[in-house]
């Protein structure tokens, strides 16, 4: 399981039972080796596209029956059959990941919703399949908050993703709080950056706070570990906006002091 890369918001935490920890970090390693494909190192678009295909053409393998060759594919496969586990949410994380390579902005709100549809609710997707609770209502509200920590790191992350050349905040936002791609550049601060980050901040909470009745429904370690996570995001949108939201030099990351905190805050949901 690849360890080098930061994560606010970790997904095989000690609060997962152990029967599931190696479920997870099949799902898991599948995941950031795929993102790895289309974000790290200096391949030329066409080999990570190359590369990305061979991962679909893997999971076809593995939907055909036909034995794994990959190691990675062989634990994912055992981890699929045995938890029936459904293939959309794999082939949406690949589709996602494809984008990656070729679209580094997005005009619309929804344009970019569509994007975390596929490259962060499939994670929550598979948890609730994992645990035996995929309902209809459970998976919209794991939906809304995939979506919502998809958007907080994007908000986070604001300098880091332009200097891989990509914008995730809404062209059509920066346009109506009158931000241009040189303040960006500049990583300038200004009056018109803070109502912008101050909007998209109050978005994503919405969207948090809409659907945290799912960490309270669910029972067991599961709703903890949800519970945590939703704390966690929400921790870091008041982070940005005590910084006021100069994320280019300060950008926000949980410390050891937050998590108690977030032990706290998740003890008091409601």
């Amino acid at each position: 399981m690849p360890t080098n890369h930061y994560e606010n918001f970790p997904v095989a935490s000690l609060l997962l039972p152990a029967r599931l920890r190696p479920a997870v970090k099949a799902i898991y390693a599948f995941a950031r080796s795929a993102d790895d494909i289309a974000d790290e190192g200096d391949a030329s678009a066409d080999q990570r596209l190359r590369e990305l295909n061979a991962y679909e053409a893997a999971l076809d393998k593995i939907e055909q029956r036909q034995a794994a060759e990959n190691p990675l594919f062989q634990t994912l496969e055992q981890v699929i059959v045995e938890y029936r586990l459904p293939l959309t949410p794999f082939r949406d994380l690949l589709s996602a990941f494809k984008q990656d390579v070729v679209t580094t902005r997005y005009s619309q709100f929804p344009h970019l919703l569509d994007y975390c549809r596929r490259s962060a609710n499939p994670v929550g997707a598979l948890m609730l399949h994992l645990y035996g609770a995929a309902s209809e209502q459970n998976l919209r509200d794991s939906d809304a908050i995939c979506s919502a920590l998809q958007l907080i790191n994007f908000w986070q992350d604001v300098a880091i993703d332009w200097d891989k050349a990509r914008i995730y905040l809404p062209l059509e936002d920066l346009q109506r709080f009158g931000v241009s791609q040189v303040q960006l550049a500049n990583g300038t601060v200004d009056h018109a950056w803070r109502r912008l980050m101050e909007f998209e901040v109050q978005r994503a909470r919405a969207m948090m706070s809409g659907a945290h009745g799912l960490a309270l429904r669910l029972p067991g370690r599961i709703g903890w570990e949800l519970r945590l996570v939703i704390q966690g995001g929400l921790r870091i949108l008041e982070m940005l906006e005590a910084v006021d939201y100069d994320m280019f030099r300060r950008r926000p990351k949980l410390q050891k002091a937050d998590w108690l905190l977030l032990a706290w805050r998740a003890l008091r949901m409601r």
